[in-house]
């Protein structure tokens, strides 16, 4: 309407906002892995190394979705999400847990702590991207 340039992005709306994704991991495998398949789905990866690196990162980074960890050492996946969760700002982030150990024991802890999902390692690059798709938050809080 007053420019060519806010019709030219009105055009370009519908494209989906990369999605912030923060990947806690002790195993450098798992966290490079993670990246690789998520940059592949178009979005933005954060890597820590354990708890309290992804502690550190969560303020500054706010991902849409976080995938943690259940073994590290310092700071545990179950302990590192009850912090995340109690923080009011990021009390609705969609916390994944990850974890060789699937057992029911696990699944319920994660969440009592406030996890969302439980992905069991190995995990695909499908299983990666469908848990962004279905539980990130949009970038806009809305849509």
């Amino acid at each position: 309407m007053n420019q060519g340039k806010s019709d030219l992005a009105s055009r370009a709306d519908p494209v989906p906002q990369p999605l912030r994704v923060l990947v806690v991991d002790d195993s450098n495998t798992i966290r490079r892995s993670a990246e690789v398949f998520l940059r592949q789905g178009g979005h933005d990866v954060l890597l820590a190394e354990d708890g309290f690196d992804a502690l550190a990162k969560v303020l500054d980074y706010r991902p849409h979705i976080i995938f943690c960890d259940i073994l590290m050492p310092r700071l545990d996946g179950y302990q590192t999400c009850a912090i995340i969760k109690r923080h009011a700002q990021f009390a609705a982030t969609p916390v994944v847990m990850l974890s060789s150990r699937d057992g029911v024991f696990d699944k319920a802890r994660g969440r009592m702590v406030g996890s969302h999902e439980h992905l069991s390692k190995p995990f695909t690059k499908d299983q990666l991207l469908q848990a962004v798709r279905q539980l990130a938050l949009p970038a806009d809080g809305g849509h």
